[in-house]
């Protein structure tokens, strides 16, 4: 995208606008307050501040800028956001971005005309009269065939190529780029990668088609064929990555959002038939384990899921999902300060040797009640070691205790952990006193990173220098870029991208205090960061942060963003005594929780104003008494930038 572009849009869109026309918004004062429009409440807390271009409800604790607004209301990334946003603003991304839209675009139109084409072959042609049969049997109905266009492959090696080709002046090149043909050895035509199956089309969460799935037939020659996989998904496309993709996510997103819960299938069929019997919320991983992206994806819309298929706690099954490394996943996930939030993970019990399309169709009372009472994963896991390790031998108990510990120690609410602790010792039987001494255990060696390197150890990670990357070939405007985000977050990112093991002590402080970091950009960076530190951990690594990956995984905007920070001017944190750093970065925090602190004041201000025109002298009192407790924090909190000032002026180089 084009540098600024974030910054650009805070300029040309106001925020008051685009929340008024969901919000009905009156005056108050130099704010506008209403009905949060995120959760039920009848008297007004939502607060749009013009002047900072911000929201914040004082009910729920959501609030952000413009962007975070737009994510929250329509359920879309960052980028998608972004995009939106700027389009409304008539600011033009850069052309070859736009290119690329464009290049897109017609992707998905040949995609849906290959869909268009399978489809009518299901349902207007003899040759497709078996499959129809087939998915009749297996329970679905005509309506349900149309309304998620199911199809069938013919056998033929180029009949859906030749067809698009003839009639629909798609290329060879067009049917290769979106995984449907392979281009013939000799150059001329292609022949059809899908032939011989039923066909599923995959939608993304706007409901584009971005790929197919394809079954083959049972007791057809392609079903006898050892060789041919029972199912065939599109192969990796600008348009379709299965490990970010969910099927039925078009359809599910709404329902998921209204219930707050997303329940995770893993085949077609399971979620077409959850849909048919008006389970909506039910979408299917693609036949492959559970991925960080997809827990993304659905934490778009639900902050609650329930897996109904094998959940197996190391993940070593083909199409299993990891119970440890997603509870793993949820708990970062679950930082306040990402916007991204799951609190609570379940694992359906069905019956021995049952599909979930068998249970819905024969007994949808019984997979309501199963979905109803779902365990939660950590009790799933507990359950599993304990049963796995013979606890009746001493051997056994420290093996599954070895097992369950360290995801006992990710769980931060005491109250829940030691509820966890409980069931543990009733399990294994071992006593709860030995439970804490190894719950307090320091963990393996090794922390410190790879070699025994810290994190801002010489050659850890390479060093950038703002020279080395102002000349880059992709050098940007950075006074652009930093106008995204607020001077306090320009120092604080700045610093925890210079220092990294900073970052993770800030991302839990946040999450301590129930803040968030005031703009979009702001917090989808430090997630960024966050992120890269988990991607170490799952190639095996100790959760380093390193530079040129974490760039590179970046979106354009917030790759922008985070070049430009490391291009600013100033001194270099890495010159100066570890308590100076830490210092710093606590100073950049208290000013950014006195911000929030002066926004809670003003509120209640006109809090206390009406109350007095209402004449509601008990509500006043309430508020007056509010008021003072802030003030005393204020100044409290005043105390403390001063002292952290004084630290820092009294503390010198190394």
């Amino acid at each position: 995208m084009a540098s600024g572009v974030a910054a650009e849009v805070k300029s040309k869109l106001s925020v008051l606008e685009i929340v008024g026309e969901q919000v009905q918004l009156r005056k108050a004062g130099t704010t506008y307050k209403g009905l949060c429009p995120f959760h039920g409440e009848k008297t007004p807390s939502f607060v749009v501040t013009p002047g900072r271009e911000s929201w914040h409800c004082f009910g729920c604790g959501e609030g952000g800028d413009i962007f975070s607004f737009v994510m929250r209301r329509d359920g879309l990334s960052f980028p998608e956001a972004l995009k939106r946003l700027a389009a409304r603003a008539g600011i033009e991304i850069d052309e070859r971005t736009s290119r690329e839209d464009a290049r897109k675009a017609r992707l998905h139109e040949v995609l849906e005309n290959a869909i268009a084409f399978y489809h009518a072959v299901l349902t207007q042609s003899k040759v497709g009269a078996p499959a129809l049969e087939y998915l009749h049997k297996r329970g679905f109905t005509d309506e349900t065939i149309q309304k998620f266009q199911l199809g069938w492959a013919p056998d033929g090696w180029d009949q859906m190529s030749k067809m698009l080709q003839a009639r629909r002046n798609v290329t060879v090149e067009e049917l290769s780029e979106v995984g449907l043909a392979t281009a013939r050895a000799s150059g001329r035509g292609s022949y059809d990668k899908f032939r011989s199956r039923v066909i599923f089309p995959i939608r993304d969460a706007g409901g584009a088609a971005v790929g197919i799935g394809g079954r083959v037939l049972p007791g057809t020659q392609m079903a006898a064929d050892p060789n041919a996989p029972k199912y065939l998904n599109s192969p990796a496309t600008p348009l379709f990555d299965k490990s970010r993709t969910l099927y039925l996510i078009e359809r599910a997103r709404g329902e998921m959002r209204r219930s707050d819960e997303a329940v995770l299938v893993e085949g077609y069929t399971d979620a077409l038939m959850a849909h048919q019997a008006g389970f909506e919320n039910v979408v299917a991983s693609l036949g492959t384990a559970l991925t960080p992206a997809q827990v993304a994806l659905i934490a778009r819309y639900a902050r609650e899921i329930v897996l109904a298929y094998d959940v197996d706690p190391a993940g070593q099954h083909a199409g299993s999902i990891g119970g440890a490394e997603l509870f793993r996943l949820i708990g970062a996930l679950a930082a306040e300060e990402t916007g991204v939030e799951i609190t609570r993970v379940r694992v359906a019990r069905l019956p021995e040797g049952k599909d979930p399309d068998e249970v819905v169709r024969e007994t949808p009372d019984l997979w309501r009640e199963a979905i109803r009472t779902a365990q939660p994963i950590i009790e799933f896991l507990i359950d599993y070691y304990a049963t796995s390790f013979d606890v009746r031998r001493p051997e056994g108990k420290r093996h599954a205790v070895a097992a369950l510990i360290p995801l006992l120690r990710e769980i931060r609410d005491p109250v829940v952990r030691d509820g966890y602790l409980q069931a543990l010792s009733h399990r294994t039987g071992v006593e709860e006193r030995v439970l804490l001494e190894a719950l307090r255990a320091p963990e393996s060696a090794g922390q410190t990173g790879r070699g025994g390197r810290g994190e801002g150890a010489p050659g850890s990670s390479g060093r950038f220098t703002a020279d080395a990357i102002i000349s880059a070939p992709d050098s940007i405007d950075t006074k652009a870029e930093l106008k995204a985000v607020s001077l306090d977050e320009r120092k604080l990112l700045r610093l925890l991208l210079l220092v990294p093991d900073q970052q993770e002590r800030v991302a839990d402080t946040l999450k301590a205090e129930g803040a968030q970091l005031p703009s979009t950009p702001a917090r989808e960076l430090l997630v960024a960061m966050l992120a890269d530190r988990e991607r170490d951990r799952e190639a095996g690594g100790t959760g380093q942060f390193e530079r040129m990956r974490f760039l590179e995984a970046l979106d354009p905007e917030l790759h922008g963003l985070a070049i430009a920070l490391y291009a600013e001017r100033g001194p270099d944190p890495n010159e100066l005594a570890g308590d100076r750093v830490r210092i710093g970065v606590d100073q950049c925090l208290l000013a950014l929780e006195a911000d929030r602190i002066e926004e809670e004041v003003r509120f209640n201000a006109g809090e206390i104003a009406e109350a007095h025109a209402a004449g509601d002298s008990q509500a006043e009192a309430r508020l007056l008494e509010t008021q003072r407790n802030l003030n005393d924090a204020l100044r409290s909190l005043g105390r403390r930038r001063h002292d952290t000032s004084l630290l820092s002026s009294a503390g010198g180089h190394r």
